[in-house]
């Protein structure tokens, strides 16, 4: 934006300080002038005396002496606070401002695209400090955000990358060989075809619940979490494992069918990363202080803690295994749950469990209880 040059700050303050100062004291010599120059008597002192005691007192000068004497002082007194007001506002100006000019060069290097210069400015706690402190916790999360979405580009240009690959030599093979099957080939290539839509999918889900673009209504948590874990019984069957869903009726203000693909995608997680047979998985909601509440358990391997943080993260998986697995998805599922969770204002909890496998748990902001807005069930 272009602007016409201006006074700077430093000046101004220096101008503001040095006007105050010649005020202050203009009134001073005013308040002199009212109060002590008008009870002076206006007569000559040589007829002015006064006998006390047979001793003769001589008055002082007059009015008029005074003021011929008084006006060049005062005008004296008005310069050099005009000269001492500008030079001392000049540097304290300058020492109250130098923190700003730290901030303002900060910013110039964040504009410049340095995302790792910190202000770190010293000193007692005050509006500079708190304001410096603010700019830097900022910068370090553009900075990680920056980072985090860089690695993530990253990440799903690999794996958008290779369902192409894939396709492209499957195509590749099946021209140099005519010979080949078919049906075979069109069978691989609707596998791939179909990894690959359910990862676009996904991350415009993903990128859909960072925007928190959605209109909020009422809606039961529990009868959510037994929707996903009713789809997913199938699965669950299938592997052997346990699907139980408990707990109490609660609402809550969000989209449904990002909910539903929050539990869907927790329930789903819960029962591919599992022991190969006879796991359980648990979905319990409840109501906790103005909160929602959901809590996914279950059974397998034991996960170390220093991998937990990682699994909310782009194409994060817990273990290697799980890639080649149909049902295992494309590294998002966490992530899109964070994602939602973070879009209606909750938390997420992972907590690894002693005897091995993973408990989510997930705090939404809660509504006043009443009647289920889909109706009994």
């Amino acid at each position: 934006m272009n602007r016409r040059p201006g006074l700077s700050a430093r000046l101004k303050l220096t101008l503001s300080y040095a006007g105050f100062l010649l005020l202050a004291g203009t009134l001073l010599l005013a308040v002199v002038w009212v109060f002590v120059l008008r009870w002076l008597p206006d007569v000559d002192p040589d007829h002015y005396k006064n006998r006390f005691n047979g001793v003769v007192i001589i008055t002082g000068p007059d009015r008029a002496e005074l003021l011929t004497g008084f006006a060049p002082a005062a005008a004296t007194a008005l310069a050099f606070l005009l000269v001492f007001g500008l030079l001392g506002g000049w540097m304290l100006a300058g020492r109250m401002l130098a923190p700003l000019t730290r901030i303002a060069d900060a910013a110039q290097k964040t504009a410049n695209g340095s995302l790792s210069h910190r202000i770190r400015l010293q000193g007692r706690e005050d509006e500079f400090r708190e304001l410096a402190d603010v700019f830097d916790t900022m910068l370090e999360q553009l900075e990680s955000h920056v980072t985090q979405q860089q690695r993530f580009a990253a990440n799903a240009s690999h794996e958008l990358r290779t369902p192409l690959a894939v396709s492209q030599t499957l195509l590749d093979a099946a021209r140099n060989d005519p010979t080949h099957g078919r049906s075979d080939l069109i069978e691989r290539l609707h596998t791939v075809n179909t990894r690959a839509i359910d990862l676009t999918e996904a991350l415009l889900l993903l990128s859909r619940g960072d925007r928190q673009s959605f209109t909020g209504e009422p809606v039961d948590l529990s009868l959510i979490a037994e929707e996903a874990a009713e789809t997913l019984l199938p699965l669950a069957e299938q592997r052997e494992i346990a699907l139980d869903v408990t707990g109490e009726t609660t609402q809550i203000l969000g989209s449904a069918a990002l909910l539903l693909r929050m539990v869907t995608n927790l329930v789903q997680n819960a029962i591919v990363h599992n022991i190969p047979t006879g796991g359980t998985v648990t979905v319990h909601t409840e109501s906790q202080h103005d909160a929602s509440v959901l809590r996914v358990e279950n059974t397998g391997h034991r996960l170390p803690p220093e991998l937990l943080p990682t699994l909310t993260e782009p194409f994060q998986r817990g273990t290697r295994r799980i890639r080649t697995d149909e049902h295992a998805g494309v590294g998002l599922g966490l992530a899109i749950v964070h994602s939602i969770v973070r879009a209606h204002d909750g938390t997420l909890h992972l907590t690894p469990r002693p005897a091995g496998g993973l408990r989510v748990t997930i705090r939404l902001p809660g509504t006043p209880h009443g009647p289920s807005p889909n109706g009994p069930r």
